[in-house]
Protein backbone atom coordinates (compact mmCIF):
# COMPACT_ATOMS: atom_id res chain seq x y z
CA UNK A 1 0.00 0.00 0.00
CA UNK A 2 2.70 2.37 0.05
CA UNK A 3 2.63 4.82 -2.48
CA UNK A 4 6.75 5.32 -2.39
CA UNK A 5 7.13 1.37 -2.60
CA UNK A 6 8.95 1.07 -5.87
CA UNK A 7 11.79 3.53 -4.88
CA UNK A 8 11.61 1.63 -1.20
CA UNK A 9 10.90 -2.38 -1.97
CA UNK A 10 13.02 -3.40 1.41
CA UNK A 11 10.83 -1.22 3.44
CA UNK A 12 7.60 -2.57 2.21
CA UNK A 13 8.62 -5.91 2.53
CA UNK A 14 9.74 -5.53 6.20
CA UNK A 15 5.86 -4.16 6.68
CA UNK A 16 3.73 -6.75 5.07
CA UNK A 17 5.84 -9.04 6.72
CA UNK A 18 5.27 -7.59 10.46
CA UNK A 19 1.67 -6.61 9.25
CA UNK A 20 1.30 -10.19 8.80
CA UNK A 21 2.65 -11.11 11.93
CA UNK A 22 0.85 -8.76 14.12
CA UNK A 23 -2.47 -9.53 12.60
CA UNK A 24 -2.11 -13.23 13.00
CA UNK A 25 -0.81 -12.72 16.61
CA UNK A 26 -4.14 -10.28 17.68
CA UNK A 27 -6.67 -13.23 16.11
CA UNK A 28 -4.77 -15.79 17.72
CA UNK A 29 -4.60 -14.01 21.14
CA UNK A 30 -8.49 -13.33 20.28
CA UNK A 31 -8.80 -17.20 19.62
CA UNK A 32 -7.27 -18.68 22.72
CA UNK A 33 -8.69 -16.12 25.57
CA UNK A 34 -12.29 -16.25 24.04
CA UNK A 35 -11.79 -20.68 24.74
CA UNK A 36 -11.92 -21.31 21.14
CA UNK A 37 -11.59 -25.35 20.24
CA UNK A 38 -9.04 -27.25 19.35
CA UNK A 39 -8.26 -30.42 17.52
CA UNK A 40 -11.03 -32.91 17.79
CA UNK A 41 -13.25 -30.38 20.01
CA UNK A 42 -14.20 -28.75 17.16
CA UNK A 43 -16.52 -31.31 16.22
CA UNK A 44 -18.21 -31.48 19.53
CA UNK A 45 -18.23 -27.82 19.73
CA UNK A 46 -19.23 -26.49 17.00
CA UNK A 47 -20.85 -23.40 17.60
CA UNK A 48 -17.71 -22.36 19.83
CA UNK A 49 -15.57 -22.95 17.23
CA UNK A 50 -17.40 -20.59 14.70
CA UNK A 51 -18.04 -17.46 16.83
CA UNK A 52 -14.24 -17.69 18.27
CA UNK A 53 -12.95 -17.82 14.75
CA UNK A 54 -15.24 -15.04 13.52
CA UNK A 55 -14.02 -13.08 16.49
CA UNK A 56 -10.45 -14.01 15.61
CA UNK A 57 -10.93 -13.07 12.14
CA UNK A 58 -12.76 -9.77 12.96
CA UNK A 59 -9.49 -8.56 15.66
CA UNK A 60 -7.10 -9.64 12.02
CA UNK A 61 -9.72 -7.25 9.70
CA UNK A 62 -9.21 -4.52 12.43
CA UNK A 63 -6.26 -4.78 13.26
CA UNK A 64 -4.67 -4.99 9.13
CA UNK A 65 -7.50 -2.11 9.20
CA UNK A 66 -5.68 -0.05 11.15
CA UNK A 67 -2.17 -0.57 10.56
CA UNK A 68 -2.89 0.63 6.77
CA UNK A 69 -4.63 3.54 7.99
CA UNK A 70 -1.24 4.53 9.40
CA UNK A 71 0.29 3.85 6.61
CA UNK A 72 -1.80 6.06 4.27
CA UNK A 73 -2.15 8.99 6.99
CA UNK A 74 1.76 9.08 6.17
CA UNK A 75 1.92 9.18 2.60
CA UNK A 76 0.14 12.46 1.29
CA UNK A 77 -0.51 10.99 -2.18
CA UNK A 78 -2.49 8.11 -1.17
CA UNK A 79 -6.02 7.53 -0.63
CA UNK A 80 -7.10 9.43 2.83
CA UNK A 81 -7.60 6.51 5.61
CA UNK A 82 -11.28 7.28 6.07
CA UNK A 83 -11.83 6.54 2.07
CA UNK A 84 -9.84 3.92 2.35
CA UNK A 85 -12.40 2.47 5.36
CA UNK A 86 -15.31 3.46 3.32
CA UNK A 87 -14.62 2.13 0.08
CA UNK A 88 -12.29 -0.88 0.67
CA UNK A 89 -12.55 -2.01 4.29
CA UNK A 90 -15.77 -2.12 5.07
CA UNK A 91 -17.18 -3.28 1.78
CA UNK A 92 -14.68 -6.48 1.36
CA UNK A 93 -15.06 -7.34 5.64
CA UNK A 94 -17.95 -9.46 5.28
CA UNK A 95 -16.71 -11.72 2.59
CA UNK A 96 -13.30 -11.70 4.04
CA UNK A 97 -15.08 -13.09 7.42
CA UNK A 98 -16.66 -15.46 4.61
CA UNK A 99 -13.35 -17.00 3.89
CA UNK A 100 -12.26 -17.81 7.66
CA UNK A 101 -15.39 -19.74 8.07
CA UNK A 102 -13.93 -21.31 5.37
CA UNK A 103 -10.86 -22.35 6.28
CA UNK A 104 -12.90 -23.82 9.43
CA UNK A 105 -15.28 -25.56 6.96
CA UNK A 106 -11.48 -27.29 5.90
CA UNK A 107 -10.70 -28.21 8.98
CA UNK A 108 -13.93 -29.68 10.02
CA UNK A 109 -14.27 -31.99 7.00
CA UNK A 110 -10.30 -32.95 7.49
CA UNK A 111 -11.22 -34.18 11.11
CA UNK A 112 -14.53 -35.82 9.91
CA UNK A 113 -12.07 -38.18 8.00
CA UNK A 114 -12.37 -36.58 4.77
CA UNK A 115 -8.66 -35.98 4.61
CA UNK A 116 -7.17 -34.45 1.39
CA UNK A 117 -10.37 -35.26 -0.79
CA UNK A 118 -11.55 -31.82 1.78
CA UNK A 119 -9.18 -29.97 -0.09
CA UNK A 120 -10.79 -30.07 -3.62
CA UNK A 121 -14.42 -30.17 -1.79
CA UNK A 122 -13.66 -26.58 -0.70
CA UNK A 123 -11.15 -24.61 -3.37
CA UNK A 124 -12.74 -25.82 -6.89
CA UNK A 125 -15.76 -23.85 -5.93
CA UNK A 126 -13.60 -20.63 -4.35
CA UNK A 127 -11.58 -21.62 -7.71
CA UNK A 128 -14.85 -20.99 -9.84
CA UNK A 129 -16.21 -18.42 -7.72
CA UNK A 130 -12.50 -16.63 -8.53
CA UNK A 131 -12.87 -16.98 -12.14
CA UNK A 132 -15.92 -15.58 -12.60
CA UNK A 133 -14.70 -12.15 -10.59
CA UNK A 134 -12.27 -12.15 -13.38
CA UNK A 135 -14.52 -12.20 -16.08
CA UNK A 136 -16.63 -9.61 -14.37
CA UNK A 137 -13.18 -7.40 -14.25
CA UNK A 138 -12.14 -7.95 -17.40
CA UNK A 139 -16.40 -7.19 -18.58
CA UNK A 140 -16.00 -3.94 -16.73
CA UNK A 141 -12.25 -3.25 -18.52
CA UNK A 142 -14.18 -3.69 -21.81
CA UNK A 143 -16.90 -1.30 -20.80
CA UNK A 144 -14.38 1.08 -20.18
CA UNK A 145 -12.18 0.88 -23.34
CA UNK A 146 -16.13 1.42 -25.10
CA UNK A 147 -16.55 4.45 -23.28
CA UNK A 148 -12.60 6.06 -24.11
CA UNK A 149 -13.05 5.20 -27.79
CA UNK A 150 -16.63 7.17 -27.62
CA UNK A 151 -14.84 10.59 -26.09
CA UNK A 152 -11.50 10.03 -28.16
CA UNK A 153 -14.14 10.33 -31.31
CA UNK A 154 -15.40 13.88 -30.17
CA UNK A 155 -12.01 14.87 -29.19
CA UNK A 156 -10.78 14.70 -32.39
CA UNK A 157 -12.81 17.40 -33.34
CA UNK A 158 -12.13 19.84 -31.08
CA UNK A 159 -8.36 20.77 -29.59
CA UNK A 160 -9.64 23.45 -26.87
CA UNK A 161 -12.04 20.83 -25.43
CA UNK A 162 -9.54 18.10 -25.28
CA UNK A 163 -9.49 16.52 -21.92
CA UNK A 164 -13.11 18.43 -20.82
CA UNK A 165 -15.23 14.66 -20.39
CA UNK A 166 -12.69 13.56 -18.66
CA UNK A 167 -12.62 16.58 -15.92
CA UNK A 168 -16.30 16.27 -15.79
CA UNK A 169 -16.39 12.97 -14.61
CA UNK A 170 -13.67 13.44 -12.22
CA UNK A 171 -15.45 16.81 -11.23
CA UNK A 172 -18.88 15.08 -10.53
CA UNK A 173 -17.04 12.02 -9.19
CA UNK A 174 -15.21 14.21 -6.70
CA UNK A 175 -19.20 15.80 -5.70
CA UNK A 176 -20.61 12.37 -5.63
CA UNK A 177 -18.12 11.30 -2.92
CA UNK A 178 -18.85 14.68 -0.98
CA UNK A 179 -22.97 13.73 -1.38
CA UNK A 180 -21.50 10.14 -0.44
CA UNK A 181 -23.70 8.32 -2.90
CA UNK A 182 -23.61 4.67 -3.19
CA UNK A 183 -20.88 2.93 -5.23
CA UNK A 184 -22.86 2.07 -7.70
CA UNK A 185 -24.88 5.42 -8.11
CA UNK A 186 -21.36 6.79 -7.87
CA UNK A 187 -20.02 4.68 -10.72
CA UNK A 188 -22.71 5.86 -12.74
CA UNK A 189 -22.55 8.79 -12.15
CA UNK A 190 -18.60 8.99 -13.32
CA UNK A 191 -19.82 7.38 -16.83
CA UNK A 192 -22.64 10.08 -17.73
CA UNK A 193 -19.70 12.65 -16.72
CA UNK A 194 -17.81 10.68 -19.48
CA UNK A 195 -20.20 10.54 -21.69
CA UNK A 196 -22.38 13.46 -21.10
CA UNK A 197 -21.21 15.38 -24.87
CA UNK A 198 -20.85 12.14 -26.74
CA UNK A 199 -23.64 13.34 -29.09
CA UNK A 200 -21.57 15.28 -30.02
CA UNK A 201 -19.99 12.95 -33.08
CA UNK A 202 -23.26 13.54 -34.81
CA UNK A 203 -22.88 17.30 -35.05
CA UNK A 204 -21.11 18.63 -37.98
CA UNK A 205 -17.73 19.13 -38.16
CA UNK A 206 -17.96 22.45 -39.79
CA UNK A 207 -20.28 23.84 -36.61
CA UNK A 208 -18.17 22.44 -34.03
CA UNK A 209 -15.20 24.26 -35.88
CA UNK A 210 -17.05 27.61 -36.48
CA UNK A 211 -14.84 30.67 -35.37
CA UNK A 212 -17.46 33.01 -35.70
CA UNK A 213 -20.82 33.77 -34.30
CA UNK A 214 -23.35 30.49 -34.64
CA UNK A 215 -26.61 31.26 -36.43
CA UNK A 216 -30.19 29.42 -35.18
CA UNK A 217 -29.84 26.53 -37.18
CA UNK A 218 -26.33 25.67 -36.13
CA UNK A 219 -27.40 26.35 -32.27
CA UNK A 220 -30.32 23.79 -33.24
CA UNK A 221 -27.68 21.34 -34.33
CA UNK A 222 -25.84 21.91 -31.13
CA UNK A 223 -28.80 21.33 -29.54
CA UNK A 224 -29.36 17.94 -30.77
CA UNK A 225 -26.65 16.34 -29.27
CA UNK A 226 -28.00 15.28 -25.86
CA UNK A 227 -30.68 13.57 -27.80
CA UNK A 228 -28.42 11.96 -30.38
CA UNK A 229 -26.19 10.78 -27.27
CA UNK A 230 -29.10 8.77 -26.06
CA UNK A 231 -29.47 6.99 -29.28
CA UNK A 232 -25.47 6.18 -29.44
CA UNK A 233 -25.78 4.78 -25.98
CA UNK A 234 -29.26 3.23 -25.89
CA UNK A 235 -28.18 -0.01 -27.22
CA UNK A 236 -25.85 -0.70 -24.30
CA UNK A 237 -27.12 -2.32 -21.49
CA UNK A 238 -24.49 -0.89 -18.90
CA UNK A 239 -24.93 2.45 -19.59
CA UNK A 240 -29.00 2.13 -19.47
CA UNK A 241 -28.86 4.35 -15.93
CA UNK A 242 -26.73 7.35 -17.41
CA UNK A 243 -29.54 7.90 -20.52
CA UNK A 244 -31.47 10.19 -18.53
CA UNK A 245 -28.38 12.66 -17.42
CA UNK A 246 -26.95 12.36 -20.68
CA UNK A 247 -30.20 14.03 -22.25
CA UNK A 248 -31.31 16.16 -19.55
CA UNK A 249 -27.70 17.97 -18.56
CA UNK A 250 -28.21 21.37 -20.68
CA UNK A 251 -31.35 21.54 -18.79
CA UNK A 252 -31.64 24.88 -16.37
CA UNK A 253 -33.52 25.13 -12.93
CA UNK A 254 -35.52 27.85 -13.75
CA UNK A 255 -36.56 25.77 -17.06
CA UNK A 256 -35.09 28.01 -19.43
CA UNK A 257 -32.82 24.94 -21.05
CA UNK A 258 -33.34 22.15 -23.24
CA UNK A 259 -33.96 19.57 -24.58
CA UNK A 260 -37.21 19.70 -22.83
CA UNK A 261 -37.26 22.34 -20.45
CA UNK A 262 -37.55 20.83 -17.42
CA UNK A 263 -37.02 23.20 -14.31
CA UNK A 264 -36.04 22.41 -10.46
CA UNK A 265 -35.91 18.71 -9.43
CA UNK A 266 -38.13 17.38 -12.79
CA UNK A 267 -34.29 17.78 -13.97
CA UNK A 268 -32.70 14.37 -12.81
CA UNK A 269 -30.18 14.44 -10.14
CA UNK A 270 -27.30 13.57 -12.20
CA UNK A 271 -28.04 15.78 -15.16
CA UNK A 272 -28.26 18.74 -12.35
CA UNK A 273 -24.91 17.64 -11.31
CA UNK A 274 -23.44 17.18 -14.43
CA UNK A 275 -24.64 20.69 -15.67
CA UNK A 276 -22.84 22.75 -12.75
CA UNK A 277 -19.73 20.73 -13.68
CA UNK A 278 -19.82 21.14 -17.59
CA UNK A 279 -20.00 24.96 -17.09
CA UNK A 280 -17.26 25.38 -14.43
CA UNK A 281 -14.89 22.87 -16.66
CA UNK A 282 -15.46 25.10 -19.75
CA UNK A 283 -15.66 28.34 -18.25
CA UNK A 284 -11.57 27.68 -16.41
CA UNK A 285 -10.49 25.85 -19.99
CA UNK A 286 -8.82 28.51 -22.64
CA UNK A 287 -11.27 28.95 -25.84
CA UNK A 288 -10.39 30.40 -29.35
CA UNK A 289 -12.35 33.48 -28.05
CA UNK A 290 -11.33 33.99 -24.58
CA UNK A 291 -8.87 33.18 -22.18
CA UNK A 292 -9.67 30.84 -19.06
CA UNK A 293 -11.29 31.94 -16.09
CA UNK A 294 -9.84 31.66 -12.69
CA UNK A 295 -11.27 28.97 -10.20
CA UNK A 296 -12.58 31.97 -7.86
CA UNK A 297 -14.18 33.65 -10.65
CA UNK A 298 -16.16 30.72 -12.01
CA UNK A 299 -17.18 29.51 -8.51
CA UNK A 300 -18.50 33.07 -8.07
CA UNK A 301 -20.05 33.13 -11.63
CA UNK A 302 -21.65 29.57 -10.50
CA UNK A 303 -22.92 31.09 -7.38
CA UNK A 304 -24.33 33.87 -8.78
CA UNK A 305 -26.29 31.99 -11.16
CA UNK A 306 -28.16 29.59 -8.49
CA UNK A 307 -31.65 28.80 -8.81
CA UNK A 308 -31.35 30.53 -12.35
CA UNK A 309 -29.70 28.17 -13.85
CA UNK A 310 -28.15 25.52 -11.43
CA UNK A 311 -29.39 23.55 -8.29
CA UNK A 312 -28.66 25.94 -5.58
CA UNK A 313 -27.82 23.11 -2.96
CA UNK A 314 -25.76 21.21 -5.57
CA UNK A 315 -23.70 24.70 -6.24
CA UNK A 316 -23.27 24.91 -2.39
CA UNK A 317 -21.79 21.38 -2.10
CA UNK A 318 -19.53 21.46 -5.38
CA UNK A 319 -17.78 24.80 -3.99
CA UNK A 320 -17.29 23.46 -0.81
CA UNK A 321 -15.81 20.46 -2.78
CA UNK A 322 -13.52 22.54 -4.87
CA UNK A 323 -12.29 24.93 -1.87
CA UNK A 324 -11.85 22.16 0.02
CA UNK A 325 -10.03 20.04 -2.71
CA UNK A 326 -8.67 22.05 -5.09
CA UNK A 327 -9.45 21.77 -9.21
CA UNK A 328 -6.49 20.63 -11.71
CA UNK A 329 -7.87 23.02 -14.93
CA UNK A 330 -7.08 22.20 -18.32
CA UNK A 331 -3.38 22.39 -19.28
CA UNK A 332 -1.42 23.24 -22.77
CA UNK A 333 -4.07 24.46 -24.32
CA UNK A 334 -3.47 26.77 -27.31
CA UNK A 335 -4.23 30.95 -26.18
CA UNK A 336 -7.02 32.56 -27.33
CA UNK A 337 -7.06 33.49 -31.01
CA UNK A 338 -10.05 34.28 -32.89
CA UNK A 339 -8.60 33.02 -36.53
CA UNK A 340 -8.27 29.10 -34.65
CA UNK A 341 -11.30 26.61 -36.69
CA UNK A 342 -12.53 25.63 -33.05
CA UNK A 343 -15.71 25.96 -31.12
CA UNK A 344 -17.92 28.70 -29.47
CA UNK A 345 -18.66 26.48 -26.99
CA UNK A 346 -22.37 25.51 -26.11
CA UNK A 347 -21.61 25.49 -22.37
CA UNK A 348 -20.06 28.92 -22.57
CA UNK A 349 -23.14 29.89 -24.37
CA UNK A 350 -25.77 28.54 -22.15
CA UNK A 351 -24.44 30.51 -19.24
CA UNK A 352 -25.67 33.84 -20.94
CA UNK A 353 -24.95 37.27 -19.32
CA UNK A 354 -23.98 35.68 -15.93
CA UNK A 355 -20.80 34.04 -17.13
CA UNK A 356 -20.63 33.71 -21.54
CA UNK A 357 -19.39 34.71 -24.25
CA UNK A 358 -19.55 38.11 -25.13
CA UNK A 359 -19.39 40.38 -28.61
CA UNK A 360 -19.36 37.82 -31.70
CA UNK A 361 -18.60 35.11 -29.35
CA UNK A 362 -21.99 35.07 -27.34
CA UNK A 363 -23.64 33.21 -30.30
CA UNK A 364 -27.39 34.20 -31.93
CA UNK A 365 -28.91 37.51 -30.61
Amino acid sequence: MLSQDRRHPLLKKVFNGAQSVLCAAAGGLVFHYAGGPRGDEVLSHPWDAIWTTTAANATWLVVNALLLCIVLSLEPGDPTPIVFLRKVALPTSLSLLGYGLLALLLAVSWLSGLGFLSIPLIFVPLYVSRWALSQYEVERAAQAATMRAFIQVIETKDLYTRGHSERVSEGVGMLGRHLNLSDDRQNALEHAGLLHDVGKVGVPTSIIQKPGRLDDSEMDAIRLHPARGVELIGNIPFLEEVKSAVLHHHEKYDGSGYPAGLSGENIPYFARMIGIVDAFDCLTSTRSYRPARSVEETLAILVQDRYSHFDPHLVDAFVEVIRTRGWKAAVDQPAPDGTVMATIDHDDLSLGSGGGATGSAAGPA
